[in-house]
């Protein structure tokens, strides 16, 4: 069994944002060269989310729009984790979408079902995080 690992680094601009990251996951795939295997990708961090769903900006707002009513960011009072931070809601929004996925690796490519993505999902942004890439398998 052969094994690759790579660590991705994001910086969403804003406090909260979605990223496709399924090209960068397919070029990490590509150097690896494995073919029948398992790829795991996930958060290395506890604000952050790596999840699979549709690519389609009308699905990520109603995402947005969820968590928020779920875990709203303000006031901040509102949770003990807020003390020394303010993102007591990003932690939680973060448990909702969770924080790994794993996709299996056929004939050299992610076997996805149809629409298919891979997301990062940043709930307490403007700095830099890594999502890391691991892959095990036979050429």
């Amino acid at each position: 069994m052969k094994s690759y690992r790579k660590e991705l680094w994001f910086n969403i601009p804003s406090r909260r944002g979605f990223l496709n990251i399924t090209p960068e996951l397919n070029q990490c795939l590509k150097e690896s060269g494995i073919k029948e295997g398992l790829l795991l990708c996930n958060a290395m961090h506890i604000t952050a989310s790596v999840f699979i769903n549709d690519d389609e900006s009308g699905l990520h707002r109603d995402f947005e729009s969820w968590l928020e009513k779920l875990a709203p960011e303000k006031p901040y009072t509102q949770y003990d984790h807020n003390g020394y931070e303010d993102n007591g809601d990003a932690h939680l929004k973060r448990t909702i979408m969770g924080r790994e996925v794993v996709v299996a690796i056929t004939e050299g490519q992610m076997d996805f079902g149809p629409w298919e993505q891979v997301f990062y999902g940043e709930f307490d942004g403007m700095r830099k995080k890594r999502v890391l890439v691991k892959i095990i398998g036979e050429y």
